[in-house]
């Protein structure tokens, strides 16, 4: 019989390639901005239009809480449909499902009390495409996870045969 819920050890991976991928999504947008100033950086942390949670401060902190909180529990949900599917191990459903969403999920910032970027295309493309990084950060990890990639190379204790 399959279990409810996974090992503690399966949550702990899964939590910590969510928070891994979150920085990787930050920082090709952080380089677009100190290099070019288009604002899509920033709608990262903004959680201006969620009632309740916009009361919250310092909004910094919370900005970076609500990031990654996000990466981690879109990573498990999405992951755990995919599995469910059997396609966990397929790294173009998270890059699809990551570009798609992320490219769909810019359009929030029409109910943010925060303006944001002067050029909304130029700032939709930046976003959508981190968003497919953040697919691909996560979809390779746990395709190398699973292959004997990590094995054949000695980079690493495979977990392979942990309960």
């Amino acid at each position: 019989m399959k279990k409810a819920f996974p090992s503690p050890f399966t949550f702990l991976k899964l939590t910590l390639i969510g928070i891994a991928a979150g920085v990787i999504l930050i920082i090709p947008l952080k380089i677009l901005y100190i290099l070019t100033g288009n604002t899509a950086y920033l709608l990262l942390f903004n959680f201006d239009y969620v009632p309740v949670l916009n009361q919250l401060t310092p909004v910094w902190l919370f900005g970076y809480i609500f990031h990654f909180s996000t990466c981690i529990c879109s990573f498990i949900g999405l992951y755990y449909i995919l599995k469910y599917l059997n396609k966990q191990l397929s790294l173009f459903y998270y890059i699809a499902v990551y570009t798609v969403g992320g490219g769909a999920l810019f359009f929030l910032t029409c109910v943010s009390v925060k303006p944001l970027a002067e050029n909304k295309f130029t700032a939709w493309l930046y976003w959508t495409f981190a968003h497919g990084i953040f697919g691909f950060a996560v979809g390779l990890s746990e395709e190398v996870y699973k292959s004997n990639i990590i094995r054949k190379f000695g980079l690493v204790i495979h977990f392979e045969n942990r309960k």
